[in-house]
């Protein structure tokens, strides 16, 4: 009898791994890339102990046991063990993140995953596999977008390190990656990444710039450097998504008119280069845009570049609003609110 139930199970978890062999494949491949990380940490007691580690790394590590402790202490982020290990990339990317929209539409393309839900984005530790995915998804018409991710956040599940290219980023850039990936760690909704991600940047905004303050003071060149980024970022975050709308409004019309691909395509570019060009119009400050040397007439970007915007940006006004009229600038009662309204994995 007993036999007969290990061969039902076996025979039955066969199947259902051959059915469901993409998803058992991808998530095997992501479980290895995660247990080779992690076996291959150092406590970051271990490495601030290490002669031959550089002493201006190790400030940068100190630097991040600050920023933990303040959006802890300060913002009311969840303690946890993140941060008190190292891991060295040795100069290699990690992970990188596929991004997909349909061809005449800013609409993303989502995976769905067990558990945690539906993701406008997809993460690969193996590039070779994130290329053929892309190419698939090409294949079937859709638009993609691959890039390079610095940091990810696996929501208190696994203790995430610290990598070695988070050393390289200036105070405030580093205070809100630390705080970004905190908050998703405090609070994150099932099937809603665009709230989730939306609310990550908002914190790690918020917080660099009171962190900064904190620490180095408000007349101080980190905070200065750190403001002059965010409102230059801030800028073309909000005029890549005015763009979304132009480009909507253009895909609209073509339901209106007839049109073959190619004239489709024609169109579509035009106007993503327009908003790319008009970028440069932002500030009278030239030497800080780079937007014409990142693309050109036979490089455009395509709908997928778009849809980080909408997933990282496009309510920001909102949080503020909510944030500033409500709470009155108090954020550990916001986020008391938002852990209540929403709730969380």
């Amino acid at each position: 009898m007993i036999k007969k139930i290990f061969l039902g199970l076996f025979i039955l978890l066969t199947l259902i791994a051959i059915y469901y062999h993409d998803l058992v494949s991808y998530g095997w491949m992501q479980a290895k890339g995660q247990v080779t990380i992690l076996m291959n940490v150092q406590d970051v007691e271990e490495v601030l102990d290490d002669p031959a580690f550089p002493d201006s790394l190790k400030s940068r590590i100190r630097l991040i046991e600050e920023i933990k402790q303040f959006g802890v202490d300060s913002l009311g982020l969840s303690p946890s063990k993140n941060y008190t290990t190292f891991y060295n990339q040795h100069g290699k990317p990690l992970i990188w993140v596929i991004n997909a929209s349909d061809r005449y539409r800013i609409n993303a393309y989502k995976w769905s995953f067990p558990i945690i839900g539906t993701f406008p984005y997809k993460g690969y530790f193996d590039s070779t596999r994130a290329v053929r995915e892309e190419k698939v998804l090409k294949q079937e018409g859709f638009d993609t977008d691959i890039g390079e991710v610095s940091a990810w956040s696996t929501l208190g599940y696994l203790k995430d390190p610290i990598l070695s290219s988070m050393l390289r980023r200036r105070e405030g850039s580093l205070a809100n990656l630390i705080l970004h990936e905190l908050t998703h760690g405090t609070l994150f909704v099932k099937n809603d990444l665009e709230l989730n991600e939306n609310l990550a940047s908002f914190v790690g905004d918020l917080g660099a710039i009171r962190f900064l303050k904190q620490k180095y003071g408000l007349n101080s060149k980190e905070l200065r450097t750190y403001e002059f980024s965010k409102k230059y970022n801030d800028a073309y975050s909000q005029h890549m998504l005015r763009g979304i709308s132009r480009l909507d409004s253009l895909y609209s019309s073509f339901d209106k008119v007839k049109l073959d691909t190619a004239a489709k395509d024609v169109l579509k570019n035009q106007v993503i280069s327009k908003i790319l060009n008009d970028a440069d119009t932002l500030f009278a400050d030239k030497k800080t845009l780079k937007t014409k040397s990142r693309w050109d007439g036979k490089n455009l970007p395509n709908n997928a570049y778009f849809i980080s915007y909408q997933t990282y940006k496009s309510k920001q006004n909102l949080f503020r609003n909510e944030f500033e009229t409500k709470f009155g600038g108090n954020f550990r009662k916001y986020l008391s609110y938002l852990k209540e309204k929403y709730p969380s994995l």
